[in-house]
């Protein structure tokens, strides 16, 4: 909410005017509650920001498949859309926040008749999607990359934008590493991220709640394969320790784990050793600023038909082939 009140550019084009909420809530901030059946019929709702806790994905996955491939006979990319791209002429439209289960979270704007939904939740995206909404998630959009290709190949198919929250390839850190290894050949690394504990029921196995890190590694280094995996639990003292060992295509070694108990701090710490010297640990290189702000208006840009189609196929790329390594991992370690 806070973004889309900001005077930026972006937000300038999007009215917030409602939210939607499993809780009764009625009244948040000064924005009414809708029902979800309002927003997804509405006409006047274009686009939707939808954020929720990624329990029983799976269960979603599962239940929910079958809608996806409701009605596809074929696809095309929303690019060859004749609705997209959109009017320049967005300051009239309205914006609709949907808050879902414990998260504040759903926001829908209204642009040109085009809806963009945001969610933590495959079935909230495959309804939006099939309401004929845009569609903006929060990473991971799904728990399985079979589940992420279906919303794929029905955004497509709906000529709609499916658009994935990656706010840690915005962050200061990752800016100064990418700029760091550019040109470099590596010769081997690793990443710890430690963190205090985390309910595996609540955020998914730790392969896809620490996808961002992994998201770090493909976008420094390229696609990946793995090599192995491990998994130590310690349940009765909420310990727990992913250890993955990953090999570039020249196949040089990459480690990466996800260590989290109590009294561990949240932290990463790195070491990447290249022909030409290495790099250890993180320096300060300053506070992230408006790193969600930064993605929305790369969302608005792809509404608008400005976002380059080789950085649009390269990004669901990416992002594919990061969800199909999460889960060779959770299978390797299960």
């Amino acid at each position: 909410m806070r973004d889309l009140r900001n005077q930026h550019a972006s937000s300038a084009l999007l009215n917030l005017i409602g939210f939607v909420s499993r809780r009764k809530l009625k009244c948040l901030n000064e924005v009414q509650q809708i029902s979800l059946e309002d927003a997804l019929s509405s006409q006047e709702v274009e686009v939707a920001y939808i954020c929720s806790e990624s329990t029983s994905h799976e269960d979603y996955i599962r239940k929910y498949r079958t809608v996806i491939h409701s009605g596809c006979t074929s696809l095309h990319s929303y690019q060859q859309c004749t609705r997209v791209p959109i009017s320049s002429h967005l300051r009239q439209h309205q914006h609709f926040l949907f808050d879902y289960l414990l998260m504040a979270a759903i926001l829908a704007v209204q642009l040109d008749g085009l809806l963009l939904g945001f969610t933590f939740s495959t079935i909230d995206s495959l309804q939006f999607l099939n309401a004929g909404k845009h569609v903006l998630v929060e990473y991971p959009m799904t728990l399985s990359w079979a589940a992420a290709q279906d919303l794929w190949e029905l955004a497509e198919q709906k000529g709609k934008v499916l658009h994935e929250e990656h706010v840690e390839l915005l962050m200061e850190e990752f800016v100064f590493l990418k700029k760091e290894v550019v040109g470099k050949e590596l010769l081997k690394g690793s990443l710890l991220f430690t963190a205090g504990p985390l309910e595996e029921e609540r955020f998914g196995f730790p392969a896809f709640s620490g996808i961002s890190r992994l998201t770090w590694l493909v976008s420094l280094f390229g696609e990946l394969s793995l090599v192995s995996a491990t998994l130590e639990e310690r349940k009765e003292d909420q310990y727990m320790k992913m250890t993955v060992c990953l090999e570039t295509e020249n196949k040089r070694p990459l480690t990466w784990i996800e260590e989290k108990g109590p009294g561990l701090k949240r932290n990463r710490h790195l070491s990447f050793h290249f022909k030409s010297g290495s790099l250890e640990n993180m320096p300060n290189v300053g506070v992230n600023k408006n790193i969600f702000l930064k993605d929305q208006n790369m969302f608005v840009q792809k509404l608008l038909g400005k976002f380059p189609e080789t950085e649009l196929a390269a990004e669901k790329k990416r992002i594919l082939h990061c969800l199909w390594l999460a889960e060779e991992i959770q299978k390797y370690c299960c």
